[in-house]
């Protein structure tokens, strides 16, 4: 497919810009038709406020899978009253989730793999398949040194999964340059960081992690995985 070559030529370009260049470029190119998907987690935020700082044409989007922290939802408004932007919610469909629920019980994601990427699909993949839906390009806050599975991902690829470009502006960040970036710009975050939780997401599944643990330890950390949901899996 000639996008393929498309995508190389966009990927040499991008790699002469910084983060917030490469967003502006990327809202040029596929005018109305980019994304960003955000979890409230660091990497997020740091895109949020780029995104704000340069008022590009990026539409934001949130998933709330019904069980997040109440800090993760604080975060929500707080980010949105200091970007004065609204970032759009989408929610599990209601139908599918009372389903899932009476079939492997509230907590039924703990008894096996199968189940907890059950309920991952319910309350995250399908929602996000929503939000990308007509869009051209899904911004993401991925780094590479997050994980072996994302190491191996490039800057910018097409996702067949979901039929879009997906554009990862911070791939080459380490955790210290995100980390300056965010105190250097008072940029919000969740309190929760602070207490050793590095990657976050829902709340029944995810404990702060020890002094070096992998960042992403903490996530579905009674089952030894790859440690993904299926938002971004290869």
């Amino acid at each position: 497919m000639s996008q393929k070559l498309n995508l190389s030529d966009l990927e040499s370009r991008l790699d002469s810009l910084s983060a917030g260049e490469g967003l502006a470029l990327v809202a040029e190119l596929f005018s109305g038709k980019v994304v960003f998907s955000t979890s409230l987690g660091q990497e997020d935020q740091v895109i949020t406020q780029l995104i704000a700082f340069k008022t590009l044409r990026i539409y934001i989007f949130s998933l709330d899978t019904g069980r997040l922290f109440g800090e993760t939802l604080d975060l929500l408004s707080r980010t949105e009253a200091k970007y004065k932007t609204r970032i759009q919610v989408y929610y599990p469909t209601t139908s599918s989730l009372e389903k899932l629920v009476n079939e492997i019980g509230i907590n039924g994601f703990y008894d096996s793999v199968e189940n907890r990427k059950s309920c991952c699909f319910v309350r995250k993949v399908e929602p996000l398949k929503r939000a990308l839906e007509g869009n051209e390009v899904w911004v993401t806050g991925l780094r590479a040194e997050q994980s072996p599975n994302r190491s191996a991902m490039k800057r910018i690829e097409w996702d067949e999964a979901n039929h879009i470009i997906k554009y990862n502006p911070l791939l080459d960040w380490t955790f210290d340059q995100m980390i300056a970036y965010i105190n250097e710009n008072n940029i919000p975050y969740n309190p929760l960081h602070d207490k050793g939780f590095i990657s976050i997401g829902c709340a029944p599944c995810t404990r702060a992690i020890e002094p070096g643990e992998d960042a992403r330890a903490g996530r579905w950390w009674w089952e030894d995985s790859k440690k993904e949901c299926g938002l971004h899996a290869k």
